[in-house]
């Protein structure tokens, strides 16, 4: 009878892949793990970019911003002191930011003429990272 010698991995061999899998793991995870939080950072800049386009648009019309009691809701229905002759609708409606709250409007703005805003993930102003506010004064 003739043996053939089996040949398996031994525990070292297998805990040196299980450490270089953890390295991997611990180095790329991270990585993938942030991109939510960019997509959503991307998402917010562009709803935001839109509705500064359509403020501009509200404003060729009518020879000004809509004030702050208006909001961006002037921007879907006629505000009760605008006249129907020359308005319209922007958008088609008002967007949430990629956190569920509504966009910040500010007329006058503190960065600008006016400001839209998100306060970004945390909901409160001055974050860092996900955290961090992201204004028409960032595009």
């Amino acid at each position: 009878m003739v043996r053939t010698a089996q040949r398996g991995f031994t525990l070292i061999e297998i805990m040196v892949v299980v450490v270089i899998l953890g390295i991997l793991a611990a180095v790329v995870a991270p990585k993938v793990l942030d991109r939510p939080d960019q997509a959503r950072a991307t998402a917010a800049r562009q709803d935001i970019g839109g509705l500064m386009q359509a403020l501009g648009l509200y404003r060729l019309d009518h020879g000004q911003y809509p004030s702050m009691s208006q909001g961006l809701n002037a921007l879907v229905e006629r505000p009760a002191d605008v006249s129907a002759d020359n308005w319209r609708s922007y958008v088609e409606r008002v967007p949430e930011d990629p956190w569920g709250r509504k966009y910040q409007y500010l007329n006058p703005g503190v960065n600008g003429e006016i400001d839209v805003f998100t306060l970004g993930a945390d909901g409160v102003p001055n974050g860092e990272g996900v955290n961090a506010d992201i204004g028409s004064w960032q595009l």
